[in-house]
């Protein structure tokens, strides 16, 4: 009998340790956002918008904190800012002095009526007198939404203090504007970009070439999250980070692709310009309409292109992306941007 017991004693450990180890082998194997696996915790850790950390850290301080708009384009840190603050102010269990909405999901009257004045009302246990409030997307809040948020951020500002953030403040009206510190966010800086995403190619054990690094900002352009989004999806390849890479995993043309594209086309050459607008669509599976952009961009960049035609250039193209909108062949109408192309190269070239 003790045998028995025994047995099935050391059955059960048995099948434990095994449930531990298969546990341990799946968390090994998940793979996380690098985006929110690298997110700032604390002000200290923030990169760029050295102004608005130096104030935020001025009111951890003075443990008094306004109502507060952070406003800015996507992939700045303005959530990430809301979320180190409150951090800083209560500590590593900040989540109790907390309440994050998105107003993207939730933004009718009723939310604010019972969600949000039911939090705001309560006072908060401890050193500091009031909780925090994050109201994200808050520029996509209904008018009545708004006005409704005006009063309960009157009503209960001892026990609760409002963080809105929106992309455009100007869609905030302005009773709550006024109401509220601003603080505008603004995209990385190259350097400040660079730097970081270094920083973690490094911890994640990522060749990352200086020519992927010049690709991954084009492609983003200061917005950090779409920046180490691009940086992940082009390591999830497992071979050194490179311009073509980038431009592959991302769904985007490479510039360099598109200028030559544009030269033949200036040049007069026609049909080798086609060519080349055939391979990207298949090589990179861009759409007509990411192609008009780029075309767009870089069209401003060709040094010997007089500014008097860039201006005629910049309309045909403009004229293109509304067929283009309306549904019209891509194929078409981008070959017949690039004919009225190696017609403007023909007629500049007849003006010297």
């Amino acid at each position: 009998m003790w045998a028995k017991q025994e047995e099935r004693e050391y059955c059960f450990i048995s099948v434990q340790s095994s449930i531990y180890t298969t546990t341990e082998v799946n968390a090994n194997l998940s793979y996380e956002m690098w985006a929110e696996k690298y997110r700032p915790k604390k002000l200290n850790e923030m990169m760029n918008q050295t102004e608005i950390v130096e104030r935020l850290k001025s009111f951890v301080k003075n443990r008094n904190v306004p109502h507060c708009i952070f406003a800015g384009p996507p992939g700045t840190g303005k959530t990430t800012a809301a979320l180190c603050l409150a951090r800083d102010l209560f500590g590593e269990g900040y989540r109790e002095h907390l309440m994050e909405l998105n107003a993207s999901d939730e933004r009718g009257i009723s939310v604010v009526r019972e969600r949000v004045k039911t939090f705001a009302r309560i006072k908060s246990i401890g050193e500091t007198p009031f909780k925090i409030l994050i109201l994200d997307e808050a520029d996509n809040m209904t008018s009545d939404a708004q006005q409704a948020l005006r009063r309960t951020m009157e009503r209960f500002s001892e026990s609760c203090r409002f963080i809105l953030i929106a992309n455009y403040s100007g869609k905030i009206i302005e009773p709550i504007q006024s109401r509220c510190a601003p603080f505008r966010f603004t995209y990385l800086s190259r350097t400040d970009q660079d730097k970081y995403l270094c920083s973690i190619a490094e911890k994640e054990k990522v060749k990352l070439q200086p020519d992927g690094l010049e690709a991954i900002f084009e492609v983003s352009g200061g917005d950090l999250r779409r920046a180490l989004n691009a940086l992940q999806a082009a390591a999830s390849l497992g071979k050194p980070i490179t311009t073509d890479m980038v431009y592959s995993v991302i769904g985007r043309a490479n510039p360099a692709d598109i200028r030559e594209m544009l030269n033949l086309a200036m040049k007069g050459d026609f049909i080798t310009s086609r060519q080349k607008l055939r391979e990207m669509i298949l090589k990179y599976g861009v759409s007509g309409n990411d192609i008009i952009r780029q075309v767009h961009i870089e069209i401003f960049k060709m040094k010997d292109v007089p500014e008097r035609w860039k201006i005629k250039l910049a309309d045909i193209t403009g004229e293109v992306d509304f067929r283009l909108v309306q549904g019209a062949d891509e194929e078409v109408q981008l070959s017949s941007l690039l004919a009225r192309l190696v017609e403007a190269g023909h007629d500049i070239k007849h003006e010297h």
